[in-house]
């Protein structure tokens, strides 16, 4: 089984324009990164659970038979605390916006103890364990809890994947990201984000000239590939580094790709645009549940990156969270695009 351990939260969508006030309607989404991924893939098959803290209470038990019915292993669920944790984002806004705010101070999940879980048990047939650079992000008891997880999980020799997520707002306790997730990052076999996530997290230098957009699809890959190594030579336990590239175009498109590093070849996917995008949030987690989805089942790198890859494009037209697209969906697009790209070169 695949274990993701993360918050789960309710995103709140306000219109930037202030209509719900006047329509009395606020829309919300079921959220949190790792609950997205776990969701991806139950739905693609792939045994998942997950494991969070939630108030005991009326809405905590609707949101556990909500993930239930998904396919989602719920058994690591802790019942106590006092609230769930909420954030607000207008809707199509990246969480990476400055418009959105979070609520998330004294959640349930936010104030897990260290020492408060038999991890040994709690990891007992579990495969592979999924995290994120959120929860360490949230207050020191939580990253010190992230440790505690990840320090059993490597006894047991289980792979361990990370989401180098980086959230501004979150960092504010007085330790930077480069602080905590070095020694995170150490236990990690997967690790994914994107170049400036890294430069943030671990130190990986940034060449300037690729803050800005519009340089050459080459120019990112060689840069990728050159901190994929850096990142490898310094957490020898890992095997795999993804990245991806997402630019908007235009008036709310989007240019995508992504690609996965294994210590000797950079696989590349194929390239994606759009004119017009739903909602971006989440697209990152399917990637992410993509990779580990593919590495899981043992599919090929150049398969599995490419499911991942399609699979994180077309969230970027589901308006939630989490996918609710099948494994079958996404190989058939994939194949379709792959003659589509083979028909443009003869």
């Amino acid at each position: 089984m695949v274990l993701s351990f993360g918050e789960l939260l309710l995103r709140m969508c306000p219109d930037a324009e202030g209509d719900w006030l006047r329509q009395n309607s606020l829309p919300f989404y079921v959220g949190g990164a790792e609950a997205n991924v776990a969701t991806a893939l139950a739905i693609w098959g792939t045994p998942s659970g997950y494991a969070t803290a939630l108030p005991e209470n009326m809405l905590s038990r609707q949101l556990t038979a909500y993930l239930q019915q998904k396919g989602i292993d719920t058994s690591r669920i802790l019942y106590r605390g006092e609230r769930l944790g909420l954030y607000y984002l207008p809707k199509g806004r990246d969480l990476k916006n400055a418009g959105v705010i979070y609520d998330r101070a004294h959640s349930s999940f936010s104030e897990w103890a260290p020492g408060s879980v038999d991890w040994d048990k709690w990891l007992r047939d579990v495969r592979w364990l999924h995290f994120s650079a959120i929860s360490p992000a949230l207050n020191k008891q939580l990253a010190m809890v992230c440790h505690e997880l990840l320090e059993a999980a490597s006894v047991k020799k289980i792979m361990i994947s990370v989401d180098l997520n980086y959230r501004a707002k979150l960092w504010q306790y007085g330790a930077a990201p480069i602080d905590i997730m070095p020694d995170l990052v150490r236990h990690c076999d997967l690790v994914m984000g994107n170049l400036w996530a890294a430069e943030k997290m671990l130190g990986t230098p940034l060449d300037t000239a690729l803050v800005h957009e519009g340089c050459a699809r080459e120019d990112y890959l060689r840069h990728a590939r050159l901190t994929s190594e850096m990142i490898m030579e310094r957490f020898p336990r890992a095997k795999f580094v993804a990245k991806t590239f997402r630019f908007d175009r235009g008036q709310g498109g989007i240019h995508y790709y992504t690609c996965l590093f294994n210590g000797s070849r950079l696989y590349s996917s194929m390239e994606y645009f759009a004119d017009r995008i739903v909602d971006k949030v989440g697209s990152g987690d399917c990637y992410m549940a993509g990779l580990i989805h593919g590495l899981y089942r043992g599919r090929p790198l150049q398969e599995t990156l490419e499911f991942a890859t399609a699979a994180a494009f077309r969230k970027l037209f589901i308006a939630s969270d989490a996918t609710d697209q099948t494994a079958e969906e996404i190989d058939a697009f994939v194949r379709q695009q792959e003659q589509i790209s083979k028909t443009t070169k003869t």
